[in-house]
């Protein structure tokens, strides 16, 4: 059997779900699970929501009404007339979000956006679902939060794989068997049955979850790119596509930031040596890039840039050494406060780091490292890894850009740099 996954590009308008759905009829003699995204930005729009609720951010009721038309004028686009069910299901949908709104915020920010934001999901998988059904697939619609069990750790969930693999095992084959499944990424459940997300652009993982689970052939993910390039066309007008690459480089091309694939998805697949494709939705015949068990090194350096970078050094007010009891107290509050490391380097009386500039989360760390430590800060610096290195790529990444701080091992350079000042 096979998972496909769908991110919010390939579903952000009705031409992409006819699309996508159209991929899916070419799948649909095999058994097949797919794992879909909120359709477009609304992920970004349900969490403006959020933040007007709860942190006053504007209006939320108005944002909220502003994302159903949008959803209302897909759904007239897809099935034309209004008393096909799907309106009502979408519609029921929002009014869960209405029923939060009406109350005054009590409970946590991370536990609110969750309950907020996961509609996306739902919303969009029971439009897809009900699409298939329309133009004759064999569709089904699953709650990925009724197989997908996780701890309370709001916004960034662990799953309980035991519980989850158990369940999906358990009752998924044999609905695979009858009916294609559609399904959400991104979302899980507690033992409460209060809901919960598994991070930003968690789809990937949702899919690898339930491919790992139901030892599956392949999965295959599909993107508005052609497959893994060497870089972000956007940095480089010239990038090359990367046909075949081992689950090592694969980890540390998305460990460094690589956005092509999230995080936490290779290992469940490398574990049961699934192979991963990833593909264009927009020329779906073309071969992709397969990410699986191989010697193969990647054939040309890879290049990951990220912007809005703040850089932090940190030292001991007394000058003391930087040794365990330090890291470890620094560690935690970076955890605490959600903060993501993306470079760092430690001497005998300094500890510095590179972090996204993520605003509040990133203002709140500051002010309690300042408690006990110097800190010095700088921002809107450049993060540049290039995966197996050499000077000339340095030297075509450097144009203009100052070296802040340099980092290097066999395979991988990172450079922190700012624009160079005349």
């Amino acid at each position: 059997m096979q998972v496909f996954k769908f991110g919010g590009a390939s579903v952000k308008d009705a031409t992409s779900v006819k699309n996508v759905t159209s991929i899916i009829q070419n799948y649909q003699d095999e058994p097949l699970l797919v794992v879909v995204s909120a359709m477009g930005k609304t992920t970004d729009r349900l969490q403006e929501i959020t933040n007007a609720y709860v942190k006053g951010e504007g209006d939320a009721f108005c944002l909220l009404e502003k994302l159903k038309q949008e959803h209302n004028i897909l759904l007239h686009e897809l099935f034309e007339v209004e008393v096909h069910p799907i309106y009502d299901e979408v519609a029921n949908a929002f009014v869960e979000i209405e029923w939060i709104l009406e109350e005054e915020p009590q409970d946590a920010y991370d536990y609110l956006y969750d309950q907020i934001v996961s509609m996306g999901e739902l919303i969009s998988t029971k439009i897809i679902a009900a699409y298939g059904k329309h133009i004759g697939l064999n569709t089904v619609w699953l709650d990925a939060r009724d197989y997908i069990f996780t701890d309370n750790a709001y916004r960034e969930a662990n799953v309980d794989w035991e519980k989850t693999e158990e369940k999906i095992r358990r009752e998924i084959p044999s609905i695979l068997d009858e009916q294609v499944v559609i399904t959400q990424g991104f979302i899980g459940s507690t033992s409460e049955n209060f809901t919960t997300t598994l991070g930003r652009e968690g789809s990937d993982y949702s899919a690898a979850i339930f491919a790992s689970c139901l030892n599956a052939e392949n999965i295959t993910i599909w993107k508005d790119v052609p497959g893994v390039l060497n870089a972000d066309p956007k940095w480089f007008e010239k990038t090359e596509l990367i046909p075949e690459l081992s689950y090592t480089d694969a980890i540390e091309l998305t460990y460094y930031g690589a956005t092509v694939i999230h995080p936490k998805t290779i290992k469940p697949l490398q574990n049961k040596k699934i192979t991963l494709n990833v593909k264009s939705f927009v020329n779906p015949s073309e071969p992709g890039t397969e990410i699986k068990t191989t010697n193969q090194k990647l054939p040309v350096p890879s290049f990951i840039f990220k912007v809005n970078q703040v850089f932090i050094n940190i030292q001991p007010r007394d000058f003391s050494f930087i040794v365990e009891d330090n890291l470890s107290y620094i560690f935690n509050q970076f955890h605490q406060h959600r903060v993501k490391i993306n470079m760092m380097h430690n001497s005998a009386i300094s500890f510095s780091v590179a972090v996204d500039d993520t605003g509040e989360n990133v203002l709140d760390l500051l002010e309690n490292l300042e408690k006990r430590y110097k800190v010095t800060v700088a921002t809107g610096l450049e993060l540049i890894t290039i995966r197996y290195y050499n000077q000339e790529t340095i030297d075509r990444v450097l144009v203009d850009k100052q070296i802040i701080r340099e980092l290097k091992d066999s395979y991988t350079c990172q450079m922190l740099v700012k624009k160079r000042e005349d």
